[in-house]
């Protein structure tokens, strides 16, 4: 049901960094979800804390519901998740049950309508819904959302109309909210076959907790225990920050739902693994562990190929922080080159209310990064960094080097260039915005200012994280989707708000908080 909040202060602007700094444009993370069943356990703040451990997947908005066994409460808010809750909102949502999420926007764009968890009430019970990753048949959901019966069957809450929601995730709860001669764990397993792209689902209804995650397993999802229940979260760091412990993955193709009867797992599909290799790269935090193996070492490991692919002279390896730290770390231990600290992060860059004006970005402001001048001045540094997207970051931070006084910058990148963009959760810029697409690495070097420039081979990547090249996705770097795509009219991230009316008009009921 609406969960309306008469708190005065303001919640989240919902802005990403990259809308503040123009040379911050990298690639954008995928969403954070979690789950918690457990009677007698505080389950909104286990909640809140599994979202903060997953902040790093979705800075745009933030929601938790929470299930009585009677009624579904959503609050939900652009923003943090510290900005979004406070500990009066976590005190009034009681349960036994919650669902969580925090967004990047990859279907539909960044407004409060889009936030998640979804919410639909029924005369058979409510859902709240949260979605990791990206349907790629959208345009198929919609058809299937609009040839639903109306929507006689959901309850009539007396809100204030709100605007449409335009996101694949609500096309879902649609179908799953639609099982009038059915229960929702049977109406799921008829669902989950039709969707086609990466998903990680967990939702809810009034006593029992699902989650789902496509046949590919593009995106990481885990399961967890308590002494009194159960957790999924989208990586086992989540876990850990609340003292569950990981009992195993969730399948690729495997649906698992938990109520007072205990864990069932259902498989709606043969699995073909396919896992994203960018979060080994950048996406998932270092201390995740994905099919089995450390996010941490894997990134070490890229630094010491690197170093053996593209050795240099040089008077000291520096990260760029903090995606870039373990990688560096990997390089100097490999090349013997000293390591050593050449930028300083503003830990406090995540959000500001304050827009730079014009003149304020012209000058080149440094909302991110400062450059360590003792550290750098009269050095060959070679700084180490995940990914190269458009380019912008790295000429800023080449820039500040120089100014600082280094002799040479030479710069080595922890993946191979990104070549084509995600249609499966991470948003990269589209093709003609990457740079290297028709640029040689000697040329991105000079475009960037760096004295030279190596990527690591794709082998030598997927090599680093021990797993099977037949199992992951690559598609960033090879333009080789494991999951056909339709044509790309029926693709893009504002697919739905360009129709011409959404399918879930007048279905999709609004969760109020700040009015």
């Amino acid at each position: 049901m609406p969960f309306q909040s008469s708190r005065s202060r303001p919640g989240g602007d919902g802005r990403l960094t990259a809308a503040l700094d123009p040379h911050d444009q990298g690639p954008q993370d995928a969403c954070g979800v979690f789950g918690v069943w457990a009677p007698g356990e505080d389950v909104a703040k286990l909640t809140y804390f599994g979202l903060y451990a997953l902040q790093h997947r979705g800075q745009e908005s933030a929601g938790i519901a929470v299930s009585n066994g009677r009624q579904i409460l959503v609050y939900k808010d652009m923003g943090l998740v510290s900005q979004v809750f406070d500990e009066t909102t976590l005190n009034s949502l009681k349960g036994h049950l919650a669902v969580g999420h925090a967004r990047y926007s990859t279907t539909g764009a960044s407004t409060w309508e889009n936030a998640q968890p979804t919410f639909r009430p029924t005369f058979d019970g409510s859902i709240a819904l949260g979605h990791n990753g990206n349907l790629i048949n959208t345009h198929e959901l919609r058809e299937l959302v609009d040839a639903l019966p109306g929507p006689e069957d959901e309850l009539e809450l007396h809100t204030r109309p709100g605007n449409v929601a335009t996101n694949d995730t609500s096309l879902v709860t649609a179908l799953l909210a639609h099982h009038p001669d059915t229960t929702l764990e049977q109406r799921a397993l008829e669902v989950l076959p039709l969707l086609q792209g990466a998903f990680c689902f967990v939702w809810m209804n009034e006593n029992t907790l699902y989650a789902a995650r496509d046949p590919q397993g593009i995106r990481p999802l885990v399961l967890g225990r308590l002494d009194r229940g159960w957790v999924v979260a989208s990586e086992d760091a989540a876990l850990a920050t609340i003292g569950a412990s990981v009992v195993r993955e969730v399948e690729p193709g495997e649906m698992i739902v938990i109520d007072e009867n205990g864990l069932r797992s259902h498989h709606f599909a043969e699995p073909d693994r396919k896992g994203c290799v960018f979060e080994y790269v950048y996406l998932a935090r270092p201390d995740a562990t994905i099919s089995g193996r450390s996010v941490h070492e894997s990134r070490v490991e890229m630094g010491r190929q690197l170093a053996r692919e593209f050795p240099v002279e040089a008077d000291l390896v520096i990260p760029v922080p903090e995606s870039g730290t373990p990688a560096a770390a990997g390089y100097a231990e490999e090349s013997g080159i000293p390591f050593g600290q050449g930028f300083v992060k503003n830990a406090y860059v995540g959000r500001t209310f304050i827009q730079p004006s014009q003149t304020l970005r012209q000058l080149g402001i440094r909302l991110k990064l400062n450059a360590l001048d003792h550290m750098i001045r009269g050095k060959r540094i070679v700084v180490v960094d995940d990914s190269i997207v458009r380019g912008n970051t790295q000429r800023a931070q080449v820039r500040m080097l120089r100014e600082a006084g280094a002799r040479e910058v030479h710069v080595r990148i922890s993946s191979p260039p990104v070549k084509w963009p995600c249609f499966y959760g991470i948003d990269f810029a589209t093709r003609a915005e990457l740079i290297a697409n028709g640029l040689s690495p000697s040329e991105i070097a000079a475009s960037v200012g760096a004295d030279s420039l190596g990527y690591i081979s794709l082998e030598g990547m997927i090599g680093a994280t021990k797993q099977s090249t037949d199992t992951l996705c690559q598609a960033c770097f090879t333009g080789t989707y494991p999951i056909a795509l339709p044509d790309e009219s029926l693709l893009g991230k504002h697919l739905l708000e360009t129709s011409i009316q959404s399918p879930t008009h007048g279905k999709a009921l609004p969760v109020l908080n700040n009015p």
